[in-house]
């Protein structure tokens, strides 16, 4: 039996720095738009955990609507298919990010802008399935489980939107995107930390709760001192995604679909 005839062979989805950026409420607060974020596909290779941050809700929807693969159609078509499908009915939509990196192949930055489209989908994607590029960031990036987000859980109970660390926000996904196409492990890490730093000023509950177990902040504080550079694959833990050259003790690898 294979891990796909359990999970499926519908891909998976990571996001790199810029995240939130895709959300209108926060691009439309760029001074100096678009704003950028990086997400990669992902083979299914293991049974990514729930409520993580890897848009298993998003891909259980794909599923329903079209079975066990992505459909022979234009991308920017399905993404809408999708984006609409998810959210129909939901005061908090997801972003259509998470829509962008299950159907899109390999490592993209999607660039928002509020004037565009609302903000809701990018004004431009740059992707690369580059096989170079590709086990380059495999091989850099490690996933260290550390607990899904509790049920109830939300990250816009405060929000501090200032328009300056918006600006940061979107300029840590195009440096991250940057440092991946330059196989500059240490730029990537910096841009990890970067997204973190934003994140905390502009929601801060997407790290400190009073329903978060384990405490977020200590755990990011000492990968982020030891590698290169982490971020939390989703608001309240999932995963510590750690940019690094060296082992990193409990680090899963991921494997990046390339078409």
């Amino acid at each position: 039996m294979e891990i796909t005839d359990i999970v499926g062979r519908f891909p998976y989805r990571i996001a790199l720095a810029g995240g939130w950026i895709d959300q209108p409420f926060v691009s439309r607060l760029d001074p100096e738009p678009p704003g950028s974020m990086v997400v990669a596909s992902l083979e299914p290779e293991i049974p990514f955990m729930e409520r993580c941050g890897f848009a298993t809700s998003t891909r259980r929807v794909a599923i329903r609507l079209w079975g066990g693969g992505i459909p022979d159609r234009p991308p920017s078509e399905l993404v809408r298919e999708l984006y609409a499908e998810e959210n129909r009915g939901r005061s908090e939509p997801s972003g259509s990010q998470d829509m962008i990196g299950l159907i899109h192949p390999g490592i993209s930055r999607l660039d928002f802008d509020s004037s565009h489209e609302g903000g809701l989908f990018p004004v431009f994607i740059e992707s690369t399935t580059d096989p170079e590029t590709t086990r380059w960031l495999e091989d850099v990036i490690r996933l260290v489980p550390i607990a899904p987000r509790p049920d109830g859980y939300s990250p816009l109970g405060i929000q501090k939107l200032d328009p300056a660390w918006v600006r940061r926000l979107g300029r840590s996904g195009r440096d991250g995107f940057t440092a991946i196409l330059n196989h500059d492990a240490a730029g990537l890490g910096a841009s990890l930390n970067e997204c973190m730093l934003c994140w905390e000023a502009l929601l801060p509950q997407t790290v400190r709760h009073p329903a978060l177990r384990p405490e977020l902040r200590p755990l990011l504080d000492a990968y982020q001192s030891r590698y290169a550079g982490a971020m939390y694959s989703g608001c309240g833990g999932g995963y510590l995604i750690v940019a690094a050259e060296e082992d990193v003790p409990g680090g899963m690898r991921v494997r990046i679909r390339r078409g």
